[in-house]
């Protein structure tokens, strides 16, 4: 499918990522277009432009180790030049198993999934899900981002629901622990620090990560990370589940990519992927940002092994708010 591309002029002080006219014939080179059964070397770490509902019977069987699922949620919206439109829960849930079903094939049995919605999706993705898959969690983030609702709570969570194909699957721990700034630094008999541990940047514990994420904050225009997309994840949000679910090497699989936070967060910590995206726009932002995260792999919020609060100060911040 080809689009036409449009270029906005930024804002001053803008650090979204910009696409070029001069670049966008390179960045198309890049694409794999599918129409037929194709094999993994010819995929892997690429970009596939083209519906995921029709491609996913192409790929290989048994090769993803680790699947990032974010689908259009049950809301009418316009994607660049595709749209989604609402339709009643019962067909959303159809919608999503005529997909489901298709991407068991490609997962291995130790594989683990994660599929985004929100509340008006969720129940629908819990549904489907559960007749292919063991559920494990549901994760739910704090989406701070927008000004509210005038007559409404303001809709600031979304859902992560965990699961996996069999019993035996990869969830590492320490990996995924958080850095929380201790409120009571309790002390023991010998005056030293009880479960915590005292830095420069202040007083610290780490712990175990919940299914409640208040730690996200979501790309703006001033972050070097940010894109046009408009429900695009954070690249700590997807850190987080490619820490715990895979390990190095392991291939990462998105089969609706948007501006390619899957890809890129994989490439920065030396996993494989393939994504794919129908709107080819958003493909070539995507090989826009792998092109940036191999000069920079700062992930925002997550620094020497650790993932810390959101607005907390660390070295890395201060390495991204100087410019880097």
């Amino acid at each position: 499918m080809t689009s036409k591309i449009s270029i906005k002029k930024p804002a001053p002080r803008n650090r979204s990522i910009q696409l070029g006219k001069d670049e966008l014939s390179c960045l198309k080179s890049r694409l794999i277009r599918i129409s037929n059964e194709i094999g993994l070397g010819k995929i892997i770490d690429k970009t596939i432009c083209g519906d995921a509902i029709k491609i996913l019977e192409y790929l290989p069987a048994g090769f993803v180790d680790l699947a990032f699922v974010d689908p259009p949620y049950n809301l009418s919206k316009q994607f660049h030049s595709v749209s989604f439109k609402a339709m009643e829960l019962d067909k959303y849930a159809e919608w999503l198993e005529s997909w489901l079903d298709k991407l068991i094939r490609i997962l291995k049995p130790t594989a683990s999934i994660y599929i985004c919605g929100d509340w008006r999706s969720s129940g629908a993705i819990l549904d489907a899900a559960g007749k292919y898959f063991k559920i494990r969690n549901r994760i739910t983030w704090e989406r701070e981002k927008g000004r509210g609702a005038k007559s409404n709570w303001k809709n600031c969570a979304e859902d992560i629901w965990f699961c996996t194909v069999s019993d035996d699957y990869v969830f590492n721990l320490n990996d995924v622990k958080i850095k929380r700034q201790v409120i009571a630094p309790y002390k023991d008999n010998n005056k030293k620090p009880k479960d915590w541990i005292d830095c420069k940047e202040g007083q610290f514990r780490i712990t175990h990560p919940s299914n409640l994420w208040t730690d996200i904050t979501i790309p703006f225009w001033s972050m070097p990370e940010n894109t046009d997309h408009p429900t695009q994840k954070p690249e700590k949000l997807l850190a987080k589940i490619i820490l715990a679910g895979s390990n190095k090497n392991d291939i990462i699989f998105d089969p609706f990519l948007g501006s390619g936070t899957t890809s890129v967060v994989a490439r920065k910590l030396s996993r494989r992927f393939v994504g794919i995206e129908i709107d080819e726009y958003y493909c070539c932002l995507a090989e826009k940002r792998l092109e940036l995260a191999e000069k920079n792999e700062l992930i925002q919020g997550y620094t020497e092994g650790i993932f810390w609060e959101r607005n907390t100060l660390s070295k890395q911040l201060q390495v991204l708010k100087n410019g880097g």
